[in-house]
């Protein structure tokens, strides 16, 4: 099981970069060596970031990305959310289809409490935690 996928590890990689860069836009050509992916790849991740509000896109020369809020207030939940959808551990483990105790299921309950847990920690992570 991956917990992150590797959108939200590149995501978080560029937008490190584009902290650290204090440009007001950064070009994907400039962050793709940082972040070790290829451009087309990249360029379409930073897309969703930015139709989910959380990168400006600049177009034209000098264009780019920009952050669209300031590093304190992008979450790594945030990046899950956009790049991965809803974490969720909780789903019965024993069958594709919910079983007729799932609503009483103890292991169900246990890995929903973790599951609380751990999208609170990814919560209180923000991108300038990771510069």
């Amino acid at each position: 099981m991956t917990l992150l996928n590797r959108n939200v590890d590149y995501a978080a990689r560029a937008l490190v970069f584009m902290a650290r860069a204090n440009k007001p836009t950064v070009s994907v050509a400039q962050m793709e060596g940082e972040v070790g992916v290829s451009r087309p790849f990249l360029r379409k991740t930073l897309q969703r970031l930015h139709k989910a509000g959380i990168l400006q896109a600049v177009k034209g020369k000098g264009g780019g990305f920009a952050l669209a809020r300031n590093p304190e207030n992008i979450r790594l939940s945030d990046l899950v959310s956009v790049l991965q959808g809803p974490l969720k551990l909780n789903d019965c483990v024993f069958r594709k289809q919910l079983c007729r105790h799932h609503d009483a299921c103890l292991l169900r309950h246990k890995v929903s409490g973790i599951e609380t847990r751990l999208l609170a920690e990814l919560d209180s992570v923000t991108i300038k935690d990771l510069i």
